[in-house]
């Protein structure tokens, strides 16, 4: 087993003394020069230390400070659960401050020291599949509260919506209108549990009525020529065909391909995604989606958290929230 790095271990590979350790993780650099200060932080870097005394040294104060790890920033789901966070956080004299993980557990490991080393009271995480793991072993004794990808058997405080039913509802509904061959676009699915929940909603039904499906991997880096590629040979007045995509940040890169099409929209082809409001009622032909009540679930992960934070436990701990269908022309045969 690992040992574990204790504060004297930094000081002694440092060189310095306990006490200047200390002064370093509350931040008093006052009597420090810029060399021991260099020097402390790259022994901390090398060794993964987690500050643990700092959190323990804060613990009888308060900095009202919210850490929130989010996979994707620029999203405008991650947007609007931001924002649904901010301004709890804000209504409640709280300050969040945010990190973009890009789904790497690493990063997300950096952050979870570095927002610790802050005095984060508290942090708000869409975990990888592999955070709690690695949560575990850091050690953070703090409140955390997930949400959009929480492991539901966790004991931990979640928030997320209901994925798999809303998809193998849209779904359900789309094999009534008729499309007989499906595509699903997703990221990979093994990465988050809100991807595998949306791809085990799509499967499921239509595995379930026997219908012919088959799905295309992309990422950020994928190419609308790429996606042509792969559905190009689908996409024909011979059959009906309805793509669905998983992601909102693929969903503009699968119209692009799908609209040269049009003139087979809704009625040889079909087109739903995720969220991605801001655009989709404006596209030509309009695009259905199920939309998630992103605010919402990041005002919920907020309340929870500082309801925790705060010692109350008024608030249930774990919440599911409900999806809706924004049904447009693009799936309105």
């Amino acid at each position: 087993m690992k040992k574990k790095i204790t504060i004297n271990d930094i000081a002694k590979l440092a060189g310095v003394s306990k006490t200047t350790v200390s002064f370093y993780l509350n931040g008093k650099y006052d009597k420090m020069s810029e060399e021991t200060k260099a020097r402390i932080g790259s022994v901390i870097e090398k060794t993964d230390y987690q500050p643990n005394t700092l959190a323990r040294s804060l613990n009888s104060k308060q900095t009202h400070l919210i850490g929130v790890i989010i996979g994707d920033i620029t999203n405008s789901f991650a947007n609007q659960v931001i924002k649904g966070i901010n301004d709890y956080c804000q209504q409640q004299g709280y300050q969040m401050i945010v990190g973009s993980s890009g789904y790497e557990l690493e990063h997300e490991r950096k952050y979870v020291r570095s927002m610790g080393a802050m005095g984060a009271d508290g942090f708000i995480v869409q975990p990888t599949v592999y955070f709690e793991t690695m949560w575990r072993e850091s050690g953070n004794d703090k409140p955390i509260a997930y949400f959009d990808s929480p492991n539901q058997a966790s004991q931990d405080l979640w928030v997320k919506t209901n994925n798999f039913e809303a998809v193998y509802n849209a779904v359900e509904e789309l094999t009534e209108r008729g499309y007989d061959q499906y595509v699903m676009i997703t990221a990979d699915p093994y990465v988050l549990n809100t991807r595998m929940e949306r791809y085990k909603g799509f499967t499921e039904c239509l595995d379930e009525r026997r219908l012919p499906y088959s799905v295309i991997t992309a990422d950020v880096n994928t190419t609308p020529a790429e996606l042509k590629k792969q559905l190009d040979p689908v996409l024909n007045e011979k059959k009906h065909t309805c793509v669905f995509v998983c992601n909102n940040w693929l969903l503009d890169k699968a119209y692009l391909v799908i609209r040269d099409y049009k003139k087979l929209i809704p009625d040889h082809i079909g087109l739903i995604g995720f969220d991605s409001l801001e655009w989709s009622e404006l596209a030509s032909p309009s695009i259905t989606t199920i939309v998630q009540p992103a605010y919402e679930e990041g005002q919920t992960a907020a309340r929870i958290l500082i309801d925790r934070i705060e010692g109350k436990n008024n608030e249930a701990p774990n919440w599911i929230l409900q999806c809706r269908i924004n049904e447009l022309e693009s799936t309105r045969r």
